[in-house]
């Protein structure tokens, strides 16, 4: 491998990176036929933010009524540790672990593409009514009297749903983004009133049940739990930063600028939404709605990497830290017991949501 500069035959049939043709782009081409462009400062803050969020993961799968030291920890996720050990972190603590990573990078990278779509940092799938759609089919299992795995189905089928609903609503030539929020908002509004109705219609058991759903908990995740999510994110994580990232930033200069590249608006638009749809979905199916992670973790990593466009890979690294940095925080922080991260998350998220909503008006944008 050398290193090469120019755009010239020898430069395209070289394996190498070179300078684009913005200032703090690099290409990374291998052979004439693929090429990767990436922002090194960007690449930086997800090597950071991943680090971060698996040095938390570590530290809370480390504390608990059995507290076991880092270095206990990483002899134990490699075959080290005692019978013991091993059954504390492989079968009680490692899965809720990786959910909260799944479920906050899949928040973090969905997040990330509702707010490039609508360019609002205010537009997430908590304010656009997805997550409050996946709650509503998990609440209609729940007073049904289904079990956990049909309520993991009910929350993807809510959300996949009121994704189809946003979609046939804010369509009219396109997907625009102010559409897209104020259409966002009414559903978010009439799923809410239905929540709060199917609330009062369920037995005392039934009702408790879902509202700790509601809130958002990783607890007693397992396995069984994890894996859909962590097919989907697999799946559909490459599919969105790979396949889409670049019309993503191009549609962030306009629609007419993107046609004239050549970008195919509309079609990477529903393709990228469409993912991010089915990506909350699945992770309101392991987790609950987890609130604000989605609106906050996109705007903590475009302010590491002070890059314009989605930042998508940032965006679902940043996530991910989030997640587990609260909840090592929910289970640590409050002497005597446990809270669930969705409150936690909710209680850090309203915070953000007001300098947010400061910030904006001041500037001048809202």
């Amino acid at each position: 491998m050398r290193t090469v500069t120019g755009t010239g035959a020898g430069a395209g049939a070289a394996t190498g990176t070179r300078t684009g043709a913005r200032a703090g782009v690099r290409t990374l081409r291998a052979g004439s036929a693929l090429s990767l462009r990436f922002r090194p400062r960007a690449l930086i803050a997800a090597v950071v933010c991943l680090l971060a969020a698996l040095t938390a993961g570590v530290a809370t799968i480390g504390s608990g009524d059995y507290p076991m030291s880092p270095a206990e920890v990483l002899a134990t996720l490699t075959g080290g540790g005692t019978p013991a050990q091993d059954f504390i972190v492989n079968e009680l603590r490692l899965p809720r672990v990786l959910a909260a990573l799944l479920v906050g990078a899949s928040l973090g990278l969905a997040g990330a593409v509702f707010q490039s779509v609508v360019r609002n940092p205010l537009g997430s799938p908590d304010m656009l009514g997805i997550t409050q759609g996946a709650s509503t089919g998990a609440l209609l299992v729940v007073l049904a009297g289904g079990s956990s795995a049909a309520l993991a189905g009910g929350a993807i089928a809510g959300g996949l749903l009121t994704g189809l609903l946003i979609h046939a609503l804010a369509w009219r030539r396109g997907m625009h983004g102010y559409r897209l929020v104020l259409t966002g908002i009414g559903v978010l509004a009439m799923l809410t009133g239905v929540n709060g109705y199917l609330l009062t219609r369920g037995k005392l058991m039934e009702a408790s049940r879902a509202i700790l759903w509601i809130t958002g908990s990783l607890d007693g995740r397992g396995w069984r739990e994890l894996t859909p999510l962590l097919v989907a994110l697999a799946v559909l994580g490459p599919v969105v930063v790979l396949g889409c990232g670049r019309a993503l930033r191009m549609t962030e200069m306009g629609d007419d600028a993107a046609h004239a590249l050549g970008v195919s608006v509309e079609r990477s638009r529903t393709a990228a939404l469409g993912s991010a749809v089915v990506l909350v979905s699945f992770a309101a199916a392991c987790a609950g709605p987890v609130s604000f992670v989605a609106l906050t973790a996109p705007q903590l990593a475009k302010r590491l990497t002070r890059a314009p466009g989605p930042n998508l890979l940032p965006a679902a690294c940043m996530g991910a830290a989030v997640l587990v940095i609260a909840d090592w925080a929910a289970q640590n922080l409050f002497t005597g017991r446990q809270i669930p991260v969705g409150v936690l998350t909710g209680l850090l998220g309203g915070c953000y949501l007001v300098w947010l909503l400061a910030t904006q008006r001041k500037a001048g944008r809202i």
